[in-house]
C-alpha cells in the first residue's frame, strides 16, 4: 500500500512541476503554489525525486524565495487572485444548487481577503526590513 502511495504522490508532483512550469509561461496560471507542492509532493513520495527538485532552478527560483519571505510577489499574488476569480466563478455558474452556491461564494470571498490581506506583498515586506535597520 506504501509503494502504491508513494507512486501517487510522485506521479502527482511531476503534474505539479507541468502546471507550475507551464504557470510561468501562462500569466493566469500561478506557478510558485504548483512548485511548493510538488516539493511536498515528492518529499513524501520519493527522497530521490525530492534531492533532485530542490536542486532545479524552478525550485531555487520560485519556491525558496516564496518560503523565506514568507510573501508573494504582486505579480504571483495578482495571477493567483485571478485563477482563483476564474475558477470560483465557474463553479458558482455551473452548480444549480442555492446554498452550495453560497458556500463556493464564501470560501471564494475568504480566499480574496486572505491573499489580499493576509499574505504580504514581496515589495512590502522589503521596504519593511529596510526600515527596521
Amino acid at each position: 500500500m506504501k509503494k502504491i502511495i508513494n507512486g501517487i504522490c510522485i506521479g502527482l508532483g511531476f503534474l505539479c512541476v507541468g502546471l507550475g512550469a507551464v504557470g510561468i509561461a501562462l500569466p493566469i496560471l500561478p506557478a510558485t503554489p504548483f512548485l511548493i507542492l510538488a516539493a511536498i509532493l515528492f518529499a513524501k513520495g520519493s527522497q530521490r525525486f525530492h534531492r533532485w527538485f530542490i536542486r532545479t532552478g524552478l525550485y531555487k527560483k520560485y519556491v525558496i524565495p516564496a518560503m523565506g519571505k514568507k510573501a508573494m510577489d504582486r505579480t504571483s499574488k495578482i495571477k493567483a487572485m485571478i485563477t482563483l476569480f476564474i475558477i470560483f466563478s465557474i463553479s458558482f455558474i455551473l452548480v444549480p444548487i442555492w446554498y452550495v452556491k453560497v458556500i463556493i461564494f464564501l470560501v471564494a470571498m475568504f480566499h480574496f481577503y486572505y491573499f489580499g490581506f493576509k499574505i504580504k506583498t514581496a515589495a512590502a515586506v522589503e521596504k519593511e526590513v529596510a526600515g527596521s535597520e
